[in-house]
């Protein structure tokens, strides 16, 4: 198969592991900076260009669109999926978990654990914001803040005051979430492909920090998973209508709660905890389901 990653950055690991992967099992791949990539929307006829090059037919592409760029990434990949060429993760889906908020509504429609959460516009809303969520100690998050930026635990009322009157000051948009004391700084990351869990690791919050994300200092650890987490883990997957996504879950009193759907999940963590090959059932993913003209799996509720 000729398949399509859209990567900034080649060298990263996750990047070079699905071009390994991809070498490995007999495809043609080809690396595209999804900035780089311009095009033509034409009647009929819609094109994507790359150095100058009309880029032909491709029968998947692989999106590794990182937070920043969600707006133009995403209209690059429309234009794969107006070419008929297979997404791992449809444009659609991408941009539904991109938006914290949303994701989180929806969640919730389904009936899947979340922590209780506010949002509000209005400045005198910011005490019932905290009463809300069951008071301090409590999480404020910015909406596009990514690997643990923008996340601020607030340990007493005073400070949860002081840092939502912040992020308004700033006119930033943010949610508030209670705190779940008895997870310990640790959350689990399960791999969802398809309709099921392939891998999960346990994230701990290195001493001193409550963000357990690896890029934060956190170590990673093997963990069994169970049936109601990895329930949970592929519910949230398929709301977010994603085929591969890494699902962020805490265990809490009332049982596992969803903090993130991530639809571009990095694979150096996982991949390394638990010595399995993330990289190569991605690519069985795409040579069961990529066919000519289908740009989708299944839909969403």
């Amino acid at each position: 198969m000729k398949i399509a990653i859209l990567s900034r950055n080649r060298n990263l690991y996750s990047t070079r592991r699905l071009v390994e992967a991809g070498h490995a099992r007999d495809h043609e791949v080809h690396v595209f900076d999804t900035l780089k990539c311009y095009m033509d929307i034409a009647t009929m006829r819609p094109a994507i260009y790359y150095k100058g090059e009309r880029l032909e037919h491709f029968d998947a592409v692989i999106p590794r669109i990182g937070a920043s760029i969600t707006f133009y990434g995403l209209a690059v990949l429309r234009q794969f999926e107006m070419m008929n060429t297979f997404p791992l993760n449809e444009s659609v889906a991408i941009g539904r978990s991109r938006d914290k908020l949303r994701s989180l509504q929806l969640l919730s429609r389904k009936g899947i654990g979340l922590p209780i959460t506010s949002f509000a516009h209005s400045v005198e809303s910011t005490e019932d914001l905290i009463r809300l969520v069951g008071g301090a100690p409590l999480v404020v998050k910015l909406l596009e803040g990514t690997q643990g930026k923008g996340v601020v635990l607030a340990e007493t009322k005073k400070a949860a005051e002081s840092v939502i009157d912040a992020f308004r000051e700033l006119k930033a948009d943010f949610l508030v979430q209670e705190f779940v004391k008895e997870a310990g700084g640790a959350d689990i990351r399960c791999l969802v492909i398809g309709q099921r869990v392939v891998a999960a690791m346990m994230r701990q919050a290195r001493e001193g920090e409550f963000r357990s994300n690896l890029h934060r200092g956190g170590t990673a650890s093997v963990i069994k998973l169970s049936p109601a987490e990895r329930s949970t883990a592929v519910r949230a997957a398929r709301t977010m209508g994603l085929n591969v996504a890494g699902v962020d879950i805490l265990r809490s009193r009332e049982g596992p709660v969803v903090l993130e759907v991530n639809s571009s999940p990095g694979l150096e963590g996982i991949e390394t905890a638990t010595h399995k090959d993330i990289a190569g059932m991605i690519y069985r993913f795409i040579e069961t389901h990529a066919r000519p003209n289908r740009t989708r799996t299944r839909g969403t509720g």
